[in-house]
Order: structure tokens, then C-alpha cells, then sequence
């Protein structure tokens, strides 16, 4: 959560916002790239963790039927939450004429997929989250470009794309097979966290499968064949040869994105299980509120910039970005260094921990209120 502040931080207040792209290996220094590679780890993270919230929420409950309900109706909600609240704070724009499907509406269809998959057995399940994940990107080649049924489709399952209709523009950023397939392998996780599972067990499971996952991945990406669109290539120095190495596919998120990404962050867990600290414990205040967080810290950073636009002597109605305004790149030259923007980020941390420390006191104490459960 905290290492995603930094990604957004980046997205609104360096150089050239929306408009530049920290991973081009031609416009890229190694410290911008390395900015935006660590916060890679973000969306994957949050997307396997919400599949092993819901098995655990599902652990509690002696009928799947609620539960299945509880994630069809979630992911619903969490949908349009992402297409009214989340897309104003991004842009803005009163007129709400560039709509773009995020993580979050990501998230929620993944979820509204989980409230049908759960009711098959875990084999299967395993199965389909494994070929979701892992064969994906054979679809690679299969592109479309045009604006009807079937490209919008193919739009919201794999391609990212746009459509620009009467009704405005309708960006969708975040393809979502592999997503769901990331649900899916998260909420078997869950199994390891279950009350009663053994430690031990559990820190052998995490520390087997992310080495299995990072050797996996270097073994993919060194012989270039398959997993990523992108192939890595030679660069002008061993430096940005090996920053191509780990310059792999988000959007969507290739097998080796993922395998770079959850692997990693498996061994953290493993690590980190049993440390208990004034840090840790800060941290996981901020993670037992992630929707409360994420969305308060979006329109916090647009304020921000704002903020900055009027100090570089822009109108503050620059920041309100139309679809017009986006796809124009008009604030490409707008920005500050990356200086600021780590500042900005600590700032936020800070600024946000007591209001998310105060909304989990008021969760935990109010565990009765149904509704507390979709926020």
C-alpha cells in the first residue's frame, strides 16, 4: 500500500505525468526506472491478497452461498466505485468523459468471477488459475482495433485499449484474464492462513514456491521465447541491459510480470512473519484499510498537484483532464523531479496514517455493521 503512494506520487507530479513512460529504455535514467519497477509489486499483490481476504472471509461462514453472494456484490460495488468516485479523483473532470477501468474495477470483476468459481473443487480451481495465469500471453498476437462488440470484448479480457464513443471515451487499462487468474491462485493461498495451519508448514510453502517463482522467471525471461510481449534485449550498458531484463509486461500483467512480482513478495512474507515492530505495526494499519486508503490518497496526490500546477504558474483547471485534454498530452510538459515526488510521497504516508488509524479503530469496533464490510 505504502510503495503504491510513491507509483502515484510519480504519476501526478514528475515530469510529463501520464504522458511519459518511466520503463522506455530509450528516455529512462536508472533511478526512474527503478521508481516505477518497485512499485510493480503493488497491483499483483493487492489483486492475490483480495483473493485470500475472500477465502478467509469465506472460512468463517458454514454456507458458500453468503459467501459467493458477499464477493458477487462486493466486486459489483468495488466496479462502481471505480467508474464514478475513483475516476473523479483521477481526472477531475465533472463531464466524466474519459472513464477509465483501473485496478479497482479489475478487482471487482475478478471477484464477481470468484462468486462463481468458488463452488468448484480447489484441484480445478488450481487449474484454471494456473492456465489463466501461465497461458495468457499465447493470446498475445490476437489484436483488435475497432470499436464494436467483439473488440471491446477482447478490450476488457486482453488488450489494452480505447473506445471512443458519443458517450465519451472508455479506456480499459487493466485486461483482466490474467487477474483473475491471480484471484483465483490468491484465495488458495488463503488455505495456508487458515486458523490451526501450521507455521512451519506454511514458511516451507511460501519459501518453495517464491524461489520456485523467481527461478521460474529467470529461466523464462533469459531464453526470450515465451511470457512476456516485450523480449529483453542488449543495451547500452550492463546497467540498462539489465534493467530490460526486468522490464516486463503490465498492462496486461505477463506470466513473467507475475512470477517477478508475487515471488518476491512470497519470500517477504517469509521473512517477515514473525517480526513484530513499531514499522510492522504501522504497516499493517494501513493494510487492514486498503479501499479507505486507496481512495483517500488518490484525490489527496491530485490535490497535490494542483497545488503544484499553481506554483508552476498553470491554472488549476489544467488538472481537471478531460479525454480531450489526455490524449493530447497537453500537461506533458508539466512537472516536477523525483525529488519532489518522494517527498510528496513521504508527506502523504504520514499525513494519511492517523485518519487510516482512527477508520480501523472505528471497523474494528463496529464489527456488526454489515456495510463496513464493503468499505
Amino acid at each position: 500500500m505504502v510503495i503504491m503512494v510513491l507509483d502515484h506520487a510519480r504519476v501526478f507530479l514528475n515530469y510529463g505525468m501520464f504522458f511519459s513512460e518511466p520503463t522506455n529504455m530509450e528516455t529512462t535514467t536508472s533511478i526512474l526506472f527503478f521508481t516505477r519497477w518497485i512499485t510493480h509489486f503493488c497491483a499483483p499483490v493487492f489483486v492475490f491478497l483480495a483473493g485470500t481476504s475472500a477465502f478467509l472471509y469465506g472460512s468463517k461462514k458454514e454456507s458458500k452461498k453468503d459467501v459467493s453472494l458477499f464477493l458477487f456484490t462486493r466486486g459489483l460495488w468495488l466496479i462502481l466505485l471505480e467508474v464514478t468516485l475513483m475516476n473523479f479523483g483521477w481526472f477531475f473532470d465533472i463531464g466524466f468523459s474519459l472513464t477509465v477501468f483501473q485496478v479497482i474495477f479489475a478487482i471487482g470483476f475478478s471477484m464477481v468471477c470468484l462468486a462463481g468459481f468458488i463452488y468448484l473443487p480447489n484441484k480445478i480451481l488450481l487449474v484454471l488459475g494456473i492456465i489463466l495465469v501461465a497461458g495468457h500471453n499465447f493470446l498475445d498476437p490476437v489484436t483488435f482495433n475497432g470499436s464494436g462488440v467483439k473488440d471491446i470484448l477482447w478490450y476488457l479480457l486482453h488488450q489494452q485499449n480505447y473506445v471512443n464513443s458519443s458517450g465519451g471515451v472508455f479506456y480499459f487499462y487493466y485486461p483482466v484474464i490474467p487477474w483473475v487468474g491471480l484471484m483465483i491462485l490468491g484465495y488458495l493461498f488463503g488455505g495456508f492462513y487458515v486458523k490451526g495451519y501450521d507455521q512451519a508448514k506454511r514458511k516451507k510453502a511460501l519459501l518453495w514456491i517464491g524461489v520456485s517463482s523467481i527461478a521460474l522467471f529467470i529461466l523464462l525471461r533469459a531464453i526470450n521465447i515465451y511470457g512476456d510481449l516485450v523480449p529483453w534485449s542488449e543495451q547500452k550498458d550492463s546497467l540498462f541491459t539489465l534493467m530490460s531484463f526486468f522490464n516486463t509486461t503490465k498492462y496486461p500483467p505477463s506470466l513473467l510480470f507475475l512470477l517477478m512480482t508475487i515471488g518476491p513478495s512470497l519470500l517477504f512474507l517469509y521473512f517477515t512473519e514473525n517480526i513484530k515492530n513499531k514499522i510492522t505495526d504501522a504497516l499493517v494499519v494501513f493494510g487492514r484499510v486498503p479501499l479507505f486508503f486507496y481512495v483517500v490518497h488518490i484525490y489527496l496526490i491530485h490535490l497535490l498537484a494542483l497545488l503544484g500546477a499553481a506554483f508552476s504558474g498553470l491554472l488549476w483547471t489544467n488538472l481537471a483532464i478531460t479525454a480531450e485534454g489526455f490524449f493530447a498530452g497537453t500537461l506533458a510538459s508539466y512537472g516536477f523531479n523525483l525529488v519532489v515526488v518522494y517527498i510528496s510521497w513521504i508527506v502523504v504516508v504520514l499525513f494519511l496514517f492517523p485518519f487510516c488509524s482512527k477508520y480501523n479503530q472505528y471497523k474494528t469496533n463496529n464489527r456488526s455493521k454489515w456495510w463496513l464490510s464493503y468499505l
